[in-house]
This record gives structure tokens, sequence and C-alpha cells, in this order.
């Protein structure tokens, strides 16, 4: 059989089997990565965590990843059984190997904004599908600031840079769609041009902001956002998104948390997505997912 044919096929079983007669307690449960399946930066989840996620698949539940990292990111998890993910916080998704949704920028919002975060002094990586470019100089600010401990995502992207997770210098990007840039400052002023400028286009999700003079989020397209990725895999698959619950710990899964049947917050995660989520969960080295797939029925 001719493998689109087969994926077809594939789904059409699937979405019949969902609203006739199927396991009606089933769920479509989505995971972020970094803080919630595995360590920040890492891509190897703790053995209690695969567990979950290949039992939870073994009774019908499907498993999908949904993560701030692009497709070259996220690809080693895969690895560990997924039914598919949300990538790029939501500007890409797949299905199994069916994209179902692809929205990187134009060129020219791309130009626009690195001119404006440059001209702004502030450092920027750039995601596309298959690499990240990272600006001149962002490594040594990194290790500068991030010396201390208490900023994880700072120490996540020092850990991306020097452990060569394909981030690679921008004079090597050869012009592949972006989806998504990562900044970094030192001040909350260094973005008043840039959102003034880009807001109407681009959520400015800042992630961590600490007393050592350190900035850092995500622009994201208003296009898309995990929240939105869970609705158009729940759409794909012609499964109510009451049925879904998932999991995060950081800002960036804010909208995820708030569409999802149920949302649950790690304990390692942020103190503002406590408050939205529905359940805090143990943290990710506390076999946080078993406990809290075991104790939802879901295992």
């Amino acid at each position: 059989m001719i493998a689109g044919i087969e994926n077809t096929c594939y789904y059409l079983y699937e979405i019949d089997y969902m609203n006739n007669g199927g396991n009606m307690d089933r769920k479509l449960i989505f995971l972020d990565i970094d803080g919630t399946l595995t360590e920040g930066g890492r891509d190897m989840p703790p053995l209690s965590a695969q567990r979950a996620v290949k039992e939870a698949r073994e009774k019908g539940h499907l498993v999908y990843i949904c993560t701030g990292r692009n497709y070259a990111m996220l690809r080693p998890l895969l690895a560990y059984g997924f039914d598919g993910f949300v990538g790029s916080a939501g500007g890409y998704i797949m299905c199994r190997d069916q994209v179902v949704y692809d929205c990187p920028m134009t060129r020219e919002q791309q130009d626009k904004t690195l001119k404006l975060l440059r001209k702004n002094g502030i450092f920027c990586t750039m995601e596309g599908r298959y690499g990240s470019y990272t600006d001149e100089g962002f490594k040594e600010f990194l290790a500068e600031k991030g010396k201390e401990d208490g900023n994880s995502e700072l120490l996540r992207w020092r850990e991306h840079l020097e452990e060569s997770l394909d981030v690679r210098p921008m004079e090597e990007y050869d012009g592949e769609p972006i989806y998504k840039i990562v900044f970094m400052c030192e001040r909350g002023d260094q973005l008043a041009e840039p959102r003034e400028a880009l807001e109407e286009e681009f959520q400015f999700c800042i992630q961590d902001e600490d007393d050592r003079g350190v900035i850092n989020g995500e622009l994201i397209n208003r296009k898309f956002d995990k929240g939105r990725g869970v609705e158009r895999v729940c759409r794909h698959l012609g499964i109510d998104v009451e049925d879904t619950i998932a999991f995060g710990d950081s800002m960036n899964d804010v909208e995820m948390i708030e569409t999802a049947g149920v949302g649950v917050c790690m304990e390692n995660g942020s103190a503002t997505l406590k408050k939205l989520a529905d359940e805090i969960c143990p943290a990710v080295t506390a076999d946080g997912l078993q406990k809290t797939f075991d104790k939802y029925g879901l295992i």
C-alpha cells in the first residue's frame, strides 16, 4: 500500500473507532519536553516517564509531544514512541507521518524582527525545522549570566549550545523557513521598541526574568500557540478537546494548559502556571508523569 494512502486509512479507522463504540475513556495526552518529559535540555526521559508513555499507549491512549522545540530538537524523543507532535510552539504539527499544520514566518517578518531586536542589543536564536541559528556572542552571554543556578531556561539554552544540539552560528544560516525566535537581553527597556512594532503579529512570551540581568523569552506568531496546536490535533483526529490531558511547566505552556480538558503543571514549573492548572504533578525528577498517569487511570 502507498504510504500516504496507508496513513489516511489509519486515521479514518481511528476516527471511526473513536466515534463508534471504541474505548470511550480513551484520552489524548500532550507532553511538553523540557522540565516535563525530561529535565531541561535533555533528550532522555527518566525510565518512569518512558514506562508511563508506553503503558498509556498500550492501553489505547494517544500520546503527543507538545513543545517549543523545533523538529530537529524534538526528533530524538520520538524514538521513545509517540503518536505525533506539536512542535515550534504550535507552528509545525505532525500526526504520525502526516503534516497537518505548517506555518513559518514570512521572510519579510523574519527580516523586520531580526533588525529590530538587534538594533536594541537583543541576542537572537532563530529556529527553523531542521536547524537553529544563534547570534555571535550569545554563547558568551549565556556563560556569563548562567554561572549560578536558578534559571532553568537559561541553562537549557547553554546546554543546547555546548552539547551541539544543532544550534549553529548565524553565519551558517542557509535560508530555511523560521518558525520562532528565542531572545535574550538584560533590560526590559530593550524590548520597548520591538514590542511596539511587532506585538500585533507576535506574542512576546517571557520565560524568565531575574535579578541577575536576564530577560529570556520567545517571539511566537499569533497565528498559533500550543493551545491551538491541541485543538488542531483534536480536529484532525475527531477527538473532543474535553478528552485531552496536557502536562507542562513554563509560560509557553499557558494556552495548552488552559485549552486541555485537564491541565497539569509540574511541581518544578512556573508559579504562575501552577495557579492556572487543574492539577499539580510531582516534579519530572520525582517520577511525576508516572504517578499522575496512574492517578488519572491512564496506565
